[in-house]
C-alpha cells in the first residue's frame, strides 16, 4: 500500500528545510515528506564541521572577481552571489521576525570578512578589487589597507611572526557573517514537524517511477533494509552529491549529459581558546594555480554550539565517493553513455586540476603546517588538527562546443513538466539556498507563482526586483537585516 502526499523531499539539508519552509508558507494545506538516509538532518553538507559556514556573498572570496586578459577584474559573479545572499539574508530576517527562529544567535553570528594577500602582484589585484567594488552598492564600507600594523588590528594573528618589508594587503567588510547551517537546518526542520511534516530518518530512495500524477519512490529503512513505496506529485532532489545518481534514475531527459567531479577536503582546526580569541574574522587568500574554488585558502572563526574554534583549509583531495558518507562506488555509478563525452572533455582540459588534486593528496603534515604558516606564521602546530571536510561534487554539463565543462558553480535541473527538480553543484551552496529554492519554485510551479508573489515578498521583500540596480532599496535592505540578524551594517 502506497501513501501519498504532495511533495517529497529527498535530502535533509538545508536546502530541502528551506524549500519545506517555502511550501508551509505557500501551501499550507499540503502533506510533505522529509526523506534523510542518516540519523538525523543537517548531518552531511550542512554540517557545521563540514563547510566554512562563510555566508558566500562575495565579500571577501576573490575567485568571484577573476582578472581578465586585460588586467581587468570581472565582478559579475561577485555581484550575483552579492545578490542571492541578500535573499537569504531576507529570508533569515523573515524567520526571525515572525519568530519562526526567535533568536539569531542560534545559527548566525558577526564576523568580519578579509581577504588577505602577500607579493606584488596579489597586492596589485587586491587594490584593483577594491577600486571597482567599493562604491558598489552591495559592498558598502569596504576598507581596504597595505599597513601591517593595521591589518594586525583587524586580524592579529595574520602579523604576528611575519617577515617585515613584504608587500601586504587586506580588505575588510563588518558586515560579514558566521553562518551554522547544520543548527538552522535542524532548527527549520523542527518548525515544519511541529507543522506537520513527516520526516523518515535512516531511510534511502532506491527507485523512482513516473506515473501519470506524479512519482512512485522505493524507499528502504536503513536499519532492517525493508522496502516502502510512497507515491508524490512533486519530488525535490537535494541530497548533496547523490542528487545526480538520483535523477539519472529517475530517466528524465533534462539530466543527460550530465556529470560530476567529486572534490573531497579536509581542515585543520584549532580548539585552543586562547588563540582563538585572537581572530575574530573570516579571512580569504587567493587559489593556487588550478585549484578548485572550494579549496580558496581561508582561515575562519567558526562559532557552534556556543564555543568559537579556528579552521583553516581545506586542503582538497579526491575520493569517488559522492557524500561523505557515501560510496567508494558513486563516481562509477553516475557513469552513463551520455555523459562519457563530457567526461572526458573535461579531464582533457582539466590536467591542471587534476594535477593539483595529485599533489594536495599526497601532501605530507609538514606541506599543509606551511600552508598554515603562510597564514599565520607564528602558529603551533601543536594546536592543530585535522578533521575531514564535506565532500562536493562539482557539476560537468555537457557543452555543444567542448563537449564538456567543469561548472563551479550550483544548478537546478528540473523536468519539463515540473514533477522533479533536483540541485546540482557546490559553492556557493548554503549560503544562497533561499534564492536557489525560489528557482526552483519558478521553474516546477510557474502558474502558481502569481498566486504566491505576496507571500514570497512578505519573506523576501525584494522578490521581483534587484537590488543592485537600486541602490537605496539595497542600502535598506542591509541596514533592515543586519538590524534583525544583530548583524554589522
Amino acid at each position: 500500500m502506497s501513501e501519498r502526499f504532495d511533495a517529497v523531499l529527498v535530502g535533509g539539508g538545508i536546502m530541502s528545510a528551506t524549500l519545506g519552509t517555502l511550501l508551509a508558507e505557500l501551501e499550507p494545506d499540503w502533506k510533505i515528506l522529509l526523506i534523510e538516509k542518516l540519523s538525523g538532518v543537517g548531518e552531511e553538507s550542512s554540517n557545521a564541521w563540514n563547510n566554512a559556514g562563510t555566508g558566500h556573498s562575495a565579500l571577501c572570496e576573490l575567485n568571484y572577481t577573476p582578472e581578465r586578459p586585460d588586467g581587468t577584474l570581472a565582478t559579475e559573479s561577485a555581484i550575483k552571489v552579492n545578490e542571492q545572499f541578500q535573499v537569504s539574508r531576507q529570508f533569515w530576517s523573515w524567520l526571525v521576525s515572525s519568530r519562526a527562529i526567535p533568536d539569531p544567535s542560534s545559527f548566525i553570528h558577526p564576523s568580519p570578512h578579509m581577504s588577505f594577500v602577500w607579493g606584488e602582484d596579489n597586492v596589485e589585484f587586491l587594490r584593483k578589487r577594491y577600486e571597482v567594488l567599493k562604491d558598489h552598492p552591495l559592498f558598502p564600507n569596504m576598507e581596504y589597507s597595505e599597513d601591517p600594523a593595521t591589518i594586525a588590528r583587524w586580524a592579529p594573528l595574520l602579523i604576528d611572526g611575519r617577515k617585515k618589508g613584504d608587500p601586504l594587503a587586506a580588505t575588510r567588510f563588518l558586515s560579514g557573517s558566521d553562518v551554522d547551517f547544520g543548527a538552522l537546518t535542524r532548527a527549520l526542520v523542527q518548525r515544519l514537524e511541529d507543522k506537520g511534516l513527516q520526516s523518515a530518518t535512516e531511510h534511502r530512495v532506491v527507485g523512482l517511477k513516473r506515473k501519470p500524477d506524479g512519482w512512485t519512490l522505493k524507499v528502504h529503512s536503513e536499519v532492517g533494509n525493508t522496502p516502502s513505496w510512497i507515491d508524490t506529485s512533486f519530488v525535490f532532489v537535494g541530497a548533496g552529491g547523490m542528487s545526480l545518481n538520483l535523477l539519472q534514475a529517475s530517466g528524465i531527459p533534462e539530466i543527460r549529459g550530465y556529470g560530476g567531479f567529486p572534490v573531497s577536503g579536509v581542515w585543520l582546526r584549532c580548539d585552543n581558546d586562547e588563540v582563538s580569541s585572537l581572530h575574530k574574522a573570516k579571512v580569504y587568500g587567493k587559489a593556487s594555480v588550478g585549484a578548485p574554488p572550494m579549496s580558496v585558502p581561508h582561515l575562519d572563526a567558526r562559532v557552534v554550539d556556543g564555543r568559537t574554534s579556528l579552521l583553516f583549509g581545506p586542503y582538497a583531495g579526491f575520493t569517488p565517493k559522492f557524500l561523505k558518507q557515501g560510496s567508494w562506488f558513486d563516481f562509477f555509478q553516475s557513469i552513463r553513455w551520455h555523459n562519457i563525452i563530457p567526461l572526458i572533455a573535461v579531464a582533457i582540459t582539466n590536467i591542471s586540476l587534476v594535477t593539483y588534486l595529485i599533489k594536495e593528496v599526497l601532501a605530507t603534515r609538514s606541506k599543509r603546517l606551511q600552508a598554515l604558516w603562510d597564514f599565520y606564521p607564528s602558529a603551533d602546530p601543536d594546536d592543530w588538527f585535522e578533521l575531514t571536510a564535506g565532500q562536493r561534487v562539482q557539476v560537468i554539463k555537457p557543452d555543444s562546443q567542448k563537449g564538456g565543462v567543469l561548472q563551479f558553480g550550483t544548478e537546478v535541473v528540473a523536468s519539463s513538466d515540473g514533477t522533479i527538480a533536483g540541485l546540482l553543484g557546490a559553492s556557493p551552496g548554503a549560503s544562497t539556498a533561499a534564492p536557489i529554492m525560489i528557482d526552483v519554485l519558478e521553474a516546477c510551479f510557474p502558474e502558481k507563482i502569481p498566486q504566491w508573489s505576496k507571500t514570497l515578498k512578505t519573506m523576501v521583500p525584494s522578490y521581483g526586483t534587484v537590488l543592485s540596480e537600486n541602490p537605496d532599496k539595497a542600502r535598506r535592505s542591509l541596514e533592515t537585516t543586519a538590524k534583525k540578524l544583530r548583524l554589522s551594517v
